[in-house]
């Protein structure tokens, strides 16, 4: 024992040390009674460490067992709950009727967990649900449900997801309290889609992402949208670039065409704070027993903290189908929101909204809503 080998060594010393120094005999007894409590110290010491080990529970036993076999690396899993309820009241002319109502701005709720099971492993496992206060508060439509595998090779996600048009492009402008934001963006892009399989790739300050659906049930057995881009973030500058080749299906899944759309996206926080953020779209609709058309959208949102309860924000947005007809849903429109953030997961606003239709009636409202995040999460 390496305890009894180092008290040995010190007695020996000693002993040594008072032989050559002509100790007296009562000095040496002394000595031996300092090196004796010395000792039961340092066996206190080694006993207590002993007790320690034993006292950790089974599962962190193996989990240090695990780690020395693995180059010291202990697994780590987490799960969080979440949910985020976001109703709204106010006055609304829409169509040319006016009336009030209680509407949603997208509330949900959510599991995630992901387990980081070896050095640069990870999976996730995620599901996302709407509540829609607005229809009999009714709980269940998926927004995102998937698992994914993330390596050094990059991530590989499958089920319904976030599409790389709205994580490289519309998310820096979606800052609203509303369902359709982003205003423009809202009428013809994707924000989950179904049956998703995705590959993401970060190279120092760029970001590579693919995603492509394959829905056997609705159109062809190969993939019926295709989805690509690559980000560049440093600091507080976002820049993207998004390329999306759709399929366009009748009710009775006839090919009617493609949709191509072409984007990019530039987000910048300033040092005093203003956020500002541009996400433009051309749309190429190409149809196999139409006129082809073209069209886009553009959203610009701004947002300025003016101190640490309140914030302004407001955007502009112009949407373009390519339709000359009568039937187009051509618009422009701008919108102003003031925010009270109490505490971080409680938010409550004021929005102004309104979009100037070419052929149709305008669209403006006022209204207020509140906002209450909760989210809890358990590592293990």
């Amino acid at each position: 024992m390496l305890l009894n080998k180092f008290s040995l060594a010190l007695i020996l010393s000693s002993m040594t040390f008072s032989a050559n120094a002509n100790t007296t005999e009562k000095e040496i007894e002394l000595l031996k009674q300092q090196l004796k409590e010395i000792n039961e110290k340092l066996l206190q010491l080694e006993q207590r460490e002993k007790s320690e080990k034993n006292a950790l529970p089974k599962s962190e036993k193996n989990e240090v067992i695990k780690a020395k076999v693995n180059n010291d690396f202990v697994p780590k899993r987490d799960v969080k709950v979440y949910a985020s309820l976001r109703p709204t009241f106010g006055y609304i002319d829409e169509y040319g009727e006016k009336s009030w109502d209680v509407r949603d701005a997208l509330s949900n709720a959510g599991l995630k967990s992901t387990y980081n099971f070896k050095e640069g492993w990870q999976a996730t496992l995620h599901g996302e649900w709407s509540i829609d206060l607005s229809n009999n508060a009714d709980f269940g439509k998926a927004r995102q449900v998937y698992v994914a595998l993330d390596s050094p090779l990059g991530k590989v996600g499958i089920g319904k997801q976030r599409p790389v048009q709205y994580t490289f492009i519309a998310e820096y402008v979606d800052i609203f309290n509303h369902s359709r934001s982003p205003f423009a963006y809202d009428r013809e892009s994707p924000f989950f889609v179904n049956n998703l399989v995705t590959y993401q790739k970060k190279l120092s300050n760029f970001t590579v992402m693919l995603a492509g659906q394959f829905d056997g049930a609705s159109g062809s057995d190969n993939d019926d949208f295709f989805n690509a881009g690559i980000s560049y973030d440093v600091g507080n500058l976002h820049l993207g670039l998004a390329y999306i080749s759709k399929d366009v299906l009748s009710d009775n899944d006839f090919n009617l065409g493609e949709d191509k759309f072409y984007a990019a996206s530039l987000a910048y926080t300033f040092d005093n704070d203003l956020y500002i953020a541009m996400a433009y779209q051309d749309v190429d609709y190409q149809r196999n027993t139409f006129i082809d058309r073209e069209g886009h959208t553009f959203d610009v949102s701004l947002a300025y903290p003016i101190n640490r309860f309140f914030k302004v924000k407001t955007g502009v947005f112009d949407f373009e189908d390519g339709i000359i007809t009568a039937q187009t849903q051509d618009h422009n429109g701008a919108n102003l929101t003031f925010e009270w953030l109490p505490a971080d997961s409680l938010k409550f606003h004021i929005e102004y909204l309104y979009r100037n239709f070419e052929q149709m009636d305008d669209f403006s409202s006022i209204s207020v809503g509140f906002r209450y995040d909760f989210s809890q999460q358990w590592n293990f």
